[in-house]
């Protein structure tokens, strides 16, 4: 039976939340009335709106478990976020950065645009230790200034051990920097246990919002050390004195929000979160887990399909990667795609990524699908 906030088109199957996914009907409904609300009065309802994006703050602080409020930046998308850090980080030539060989292009971009002002940019193999988090601690030294890690990989769904990796970098006053879009939305996460010194992701994949809104997570003391790269009205601390001379940057995280607000990705982000929220992300997690759990199970034991993705390590993820005995992943694809089953080619095979409203039905058919390509 379908969720009654996902209505979906009965000839679709969508398992693609780790790219981008649909909207919560109340989403919709916020945007629809957000957009009526505009065309009839304007700007009138403004103190609402502002009402609306000190909401989001909260939601997010809940979502994160921030120690407040003032830690949350509304942002574009993930890849402003890690711009920020790493143009923001006073380095020295002969620092460098440890990550992975696994990361998204947002991941790796900032860090590498670097080079220039020599500082080195570290990818681990995850796969070369007896755990990846070894692996990543394997390529730093003394010189080792951040490390940077997604969360969850975006192509093969492994989860990292985020508190392990914390423990590490406080012990050696290395920043931690978390991509957490393959996080937020799917299962619990914990700023605060992790440790993590900035995080950062995305509204639009397992969080079920809109492209083009996002959140920056830092600490107060990890902020500080970043210089801005951005200026503009709305970081001031006082954003409502438009003549305040001389002026202020704001103490909290909205320092990062130069310009103004996203308000119409705020009203319907704040009520993709208001669901998950309502849920209850330790509902959602189990949900999620209990997908990627069956979908092994069921990938692992056709004839036709091979699992790629792990199914003995402790951490899980809403992510499962596999391929067909016979036919290229490309022609697999098309095949999925033809008939309605979304999903992505990602990790060497097709990425499957439900979240936690799609039903064992659907699964079912999907693998039924991936069975009968030709």
């Amino acid at each position: 039976m379908k969720h009654p906030e996902f209505p979906l088109t009965d000839d679709l199957i969508y398992l693609n939340h780790a790219a981008v996914a649909p909207w919560p009907k109340r989403t919709s409904d916020a945007v629809i009335a957000f957009a009526a609300q505009n065309s009839r009065f304007g700007s009138h309802f403004y103190l609402d709106w502002l009402k609306k994006e000190t909401e989001l703050r909260r939601q997010f602080q809940t979502l994160l478990n921030a120690a407040s409020a003032d830690d949350i930046a509304l942002v574009k998308n993930t890849s402003e976020a890690l711009s920020f850090v790493a143009s923001g980080l006073p380095w020295q030539a002969g620092d460098n950065i440890v990550s992975s060989n696994q990361e998204f292009p947002s991941n790796r971009l900032p860090w590498q645009s670097l080079a220039d002002r020599g500082v080195e940019f570290r990818e681990a193999d995850l796969s070369s230790a007896d755990t990846p988090e070894d692996a990543l601690f394997a390529r730093a030294d003394s010189r080792t200034r951040l490390l940077t890690i997604s969360s969850i990989q975006f192509a093969s769904g492994l989860r990292m051990d985020l508190p392990r990796i914390g423990e590490f970098c406080k012990q050696r006053g290395i920043l931690f920097c978390v991509d957490a879009i393959q996080s937020l939305g799917a299962v619990q996460f914990d700023a605060q246990a992790c440790r993590a010194d900035f995080v950062m992701a995305d509204g639009h994949k397992w969080l079920l919002g809109p492209e083009g809104l996002g959140v920056f997570y830092s600490t107060p003391e990890a902020r500080e050390r970043l210089k801005l790269t951005q200026y503009g009205w709305h970081m001031m601390k006082d954003i409502h004195n438009y003549e305040n001379v001389p002026w202020e940057i704001h103490p909290g995280a909205r320092r990062f929000e130069c310009g103004s607000p996203n308000m119409l990705g705020i009203h319907a982000l704040s009520a993709s979160l208001s669901l998950l929220l309502e849920t209850g992300m330790a509902t959602v997690e189990a949900c999620v887990i209990a997908r990627n759990d069956y979908l092994k199970a069921a990938i692992a034991a056709h004839p036709q399909l091979i699992l790629l993705s792990d199914r003995q390590s402790p951490l899980k993820s809403g992510i499962v990667v596999f391929k067909h005995q016979s036919h290229d992943s490309q022609a697999l694809y098309r095949h999925l795609q033809q008939n309605g089953v979304v999903c992505a080619l990602r990790g060497g095979g097709i990425r499957f990524s439900p979240h936690f409203y799609n039903t064992f039905t659907e699964l079912d058919k999907a693998v039924e699908w991936a069975g009968t390509v030709r």
